[in-house]
């Protein structure tokens, strides 16, 4: 028996591929992006031009036939130049790409996972409500049957995505019945962007994230065929559940790809810093500060590879992937604000990119999952 922990020739080719790319592509725009919210349309195209869409998909549904841990390789090395483009990747292929994959019709991944995993059309993950975010069991969008159409009420808040002209569709969770003890039914739509009754509402203004397209959902009577339904009628939110399981994996790794930025970043204005007639690097405390970020780092990047290794071999990996994005969206946030702080006043300039990475990592935190949701799951699972 043995244990290898080298990549393959494979995974090493997605990392070079997407590290360059990241280098030479997203980090030149990143500030801009930031500072002006516009959404890198041509940035996308070329992502889906390189295939990064489509990695752990099967060829004949337009991916390339890789697999999830170098889908999760591509989207750290992407975050590292920016993380709205990792997310990006986490929302429209971990998570509505592989619910479609995995719940949907022959018919159903021929007309919306094609054109996602070749990077195309872009999807959105529509489950947040204005009274239900951790407690996803709380939503209140409905959906009935009327005719040969499902007919959709409700508000959905925080979608990302959904608001870049290539995206094309959302999956919504909605309420559809009610079952034993009044319990409530939920059940999963593919909703197209264009249905009628469909609103794309306000556009959030948020403190970082910029580039990233944020908006509310409106369903006003939003009518679909009824072939749109996704999966099983009694086990949408379950579906969903499922999915999210890989989104923390991606968002492990989307931590990581920003941690890395700001050790990079932090180590070399170290180097380059002089105080007390030596470069800032030379003194200890700056020494143990960067030690602890790159111990940090490799630990959250070994777990969330685990976990996505895991998940190529069919085993469960629950665990790993609630571990891998818990610490690695903690080690963020530290991970950020130990860079600022070796930048010491500079950091706290726009013109450096550590103050950017200061206000992107603590949403990390929050997205797919708060900390203290990642703590409940892993509270049950030790409880046997």
């Amino acid at each position: 028996m043995s244990v290898d922990f080298d990549l393959g020739e494979e995974h090493k080719m997605i990392r070079e591929m997407a590290r360059d790319f990241a280098e030479e592509v997203i980090r030149p725009r990143s500030e801009h992006m930031e500072a002006s919210g516009e959404y890198p349309y041509d940035i996308i195209a070329q992502m889906a031009e390189l295939g990064m869409m489509g990695i752990p998909f099967p060829e004949e549904y337009g991916g390339s036939g890789g697999d999830w841990v170098g889908m999760h390789i591509c989207i750290e090395q992407i975050s590292r130049g920016d993380v709205t483009l990792g997310a990006l990747l986490d929302v429209t292929t971990s998570v509505v790409g592989q619910e479609i994959f995995v719940f949907g019709t022959e018919e159903q991944k021929r007309r919306w996972l094609v054109p996602i995993a070749q990077g195309k059309e872009i999807g959105a993950f529509a489950l947040t409500e204005p009274d239900s975010g951790s407690d996803s069991g709380a939503l209140r969008c409905r959906a009935v049957m009327d005719g040969s159409e499902w007919v959709l009420n409700g508000t959905k808040q925080f979608i990302t995505n959904i608001g870049l002209d290539n995206a094309s569709m959302a999956i919504v969770a909605a309420v559809t019945d009610k079952g034993e003890g009044g319990k409530k039914v939920i059940s999963t739509f593919i909703v197209p962007k264009d249905a009628p009754g469909f609103k794309l509402s306000k556009k959030y203004n948020k403190m970082g994230w910029r580039a990233s397209a944020t908006h509310e959902i409106i369903l006003e009577d939003c009518r679909i065929p009824k072939e749109n339904l996704l999966g099983d009628p009694n086990r949408g939110l379950a579906q969903h559940l499922a999915v999210l399981e890989t989104g923390r994996i991606s968002i492990a790794a989307v931590c990581v790809g920003l941690a890395q930025a700001c050790l990079d970043e932090a180590l070399r204005y170290a180097k380059e810093r002089i105080q007390f007639g030596v470069p800032i690097f030379n003194h200890q405390a700056i020494q143990f500060k960067l030690a602890d970020m790159a111990v940090a780092i490799e630990l959250s990047r070994n777990q969330y590879l685990k976990a996505a290794w895991l998940k190529d071999k069919g085993r469960k990996h629950t665990f790993e992937a609630t571990t891998a994005k818990l610490y690695a969206s903690e080690m963020v946030e530290k991970a950020a604000s130990d860079a600022l702080q070796i930048h010491g006043g500079y950091g706290y300039m726009n013109e450096y990119p550590v103050s950017r990475y200061y206000r992107n990592a603590k949403l990390l935190q929050i997205v797919e999952g708060t900390s203290e949701v990642q703590r409940m799951i892993l509270g049950r699972i030790l409880a046997g």
